[in-house]
């Protein structure tokens, strides 16, 4: 359907598409979706991990012989590399789809982040981490807007908060895969490391192909006057769904909207809506995106540290401790994300940030008093994380779905890029310097103090400033600027059959 209103000095196009999408029920394809862009997480946190568990093996003298400061600001700069990807590939899954962006960023990624595992001295190694980074940030701001356009609302909160969840299942990987090449033993310190660098590009490389069969976002092309092509797309989806044995309810005539092509978005627009229109909700993505950015870096890029000079814990044996860390994190959000779809966004946001938060004040107690050893220090986080992973993945989730299709992946770049520079880059360098030489346990004492204030702000900010945007159409939640007339709210289909096992 593709109707030209031809009154007034505007030309637009009455379409379907945003209708049909939600209309679906769960199938083949939308499993597609999720394995192939979901990798995304999966090699992030393959890399995030890798860069904790041989923290301690770059530091030997027989491998870079890098100082504690020298491995942290490795992981800082990796993260830099992801703000900076994100803004520059946000805007440009704006303005050239989501598609083409998607193929780039993962190509970018497994080229010089393979290259790395050659770095030679800190800087070789920095820079190719950096150049790395760029192609996984990118990938954040191309693959969540793609995820959200191409998901039917009624499951989109549970699919996005487990797909931003699978980051876990990358960093469980390599706890697993570490206990092989960290082990001395069996591999040479300066293979083993070097060899981890080589596991995300592999996966990725397995991945490049199916990509392919991932259409560019209806959603987009409408919004850039391609109805036709966005229509062809839907009607095949719809065909391959019909075609596997699964009905779908025909979707009425006034649930369509009327779009005209949307000129390319300037900067200074914007900022007219994410600051003018939409300020609430910018400080609400801001907030939450921020707090748990913080947190997440904090704790993680130091894990090891903590564990090997708090607590004694060889080299060798700091994977048993990861992988529980690891499990737990991903868990969560498959146990809570489709309580985000039935309770709401707002509830369960503020809720996983506060009850996290609380409990990482009382785990940064019992570590100053040395009431913990490295198993129930390990439990503790495996606890608060479970539930702080479900609010985090929300965090992405929220921004994503906040704002108007044309500037979705620049909005999800710009609130990214900020929290990575404000607690990810910031983060590991600042718990790097207080953990020092781990003379006193003070210093790091009041590093999770902040970091457990930080994230019970955020939770009172989602309980004040939060949307409820729970099974409802992407549409509804913020008007595309491109939409002229949209359907009556309350319209979106939500009874369809189906749903993700």
């Amino acid at each position: 359907m593709a109707e030209f209103a031809k009154g007034g000095k505007i030309q637009t196009k009455r379409s379907l598409v945003p209708a049909k999408l939600d209309n679906m029920p769960w199938s083949k394809f939308h499993w597609l979706v999720v394995v192939t862009l979901g990798i995304t997480w999966i090699l992030d946190g393959l890399e995030i991990q890798f860069a904790s568990a041989i923290s301690t093996t770059l530091q030997r003298p027989d491998t870079l012989h890098l100082s504690t400061q020298s491995v942290t600001l490795t992981a800082s700069i990796y993260l830099l590399g992801e703000v900076i990807g994100a803004l520059v590939f946000g805007r440009l899954a704006d303005t050239l789809g989501r598609r083409r962006l998607f193929l780039v960023t993962l190509g970018l990624y497994l080229v010089f982040n393979g290259l790395s595992g050659f770095a030679f001295d800190f800087w070789s190694l920095i820079i190719l981490k950096f150049i790395a980074g760029m192609g996984i940030g990118g990938e954040y701001a191309a693959i969540n807007s793609a995820i959200d356009e191409l998901i039917p609302a009624r499951f989109r909160g549970r699919v996005d908060i487990a797909i931003n969840g699978t980051y876990w299942a990358g960093a469980a990987m390599a706890s697993a895969i570490s206990l092989a090449l960290l082990d001395h033993n069996l591999i040479p310190a300066n293979w083993g490391w070097r060899i981890a660098l080589f596991v995300g590009p592999i996966i990725g490389i397995s991945i490049w192909q199916l990509r392919k069969h991932i259409p560019e976002s209806p959603r987009w092309l409408i919004s850039h006057g391609r109805v036709e092509e966005a229509e062809e797309i839907v009607a095949k989806i719809e065909a391959d769904i019909r075609a596997s044995g699964k009905d779908i309810p025909e979707v009425g005539d006034d649930k369509a909207v009327e779009v005209r092509e949307y000129p390319p978005i300037t900067y200074g627009e914007i900022t007219r809506v994410m600051i003018r229109k939409y300020p609430t909700r910018s400080i609400l993505g801001f907030s939450l995106m921020t707090t748990q950015s913080f947190l997440y870096n904090a704790i993680f890029f130091t894990q090891g540290i903590v564990l090997a000079k708090f607590f004694g814990v060889p080299d060798a044996a700091l994977p048993y401790f990861f992988f529980p860390f690891a499990i737990g994190n991903l868990i969560g959000p498959l146990a809570l994300g489709p309580f985000f779809d039935i309770i709401g966004r707002r509830k369960l946001i503020s809720s996983t940030y506060i009850v996290s938060g609380t409990l990482l004040l009382l785990s940064g107690y019992l570590f100053w008093i040395g009431a913990l050893n490295a198993v129930t220090q390990t439990i503790l986080w495996c606890v608060i994380f479970f539930i702080a992973s479900a609010g985090a993945s929300s965090g992405y989730l929220t921004v994503s779905e906040i704002f108007p299709l044309e500037l979705r992946g620049q909005a999800i770049s710009y609130f990214f890029a900020i929290s990575q520079f404000c607690g990810g880059v910031i983060a590991p360098w600042l718990f790097g310097l207080l953990i020092g030489e781990a003379t006193s346990r003070t210093p790091l004492f009041w590093g999770y103090v902040f970091g457990a204030a930080l994230m019970i702000v955020g939770g009172l900010v989602a309980a004040f400033l939060g949307v409820d945007a729970e099974r409802k159409s992407l549409e509804d939640i913020a008007t595309p600027l491109s939409v002229v007339q949209k359907p009556a709210a309350g319209t979106t289909p939500q009874t369809a059959p189906g749903a993700p096992a």
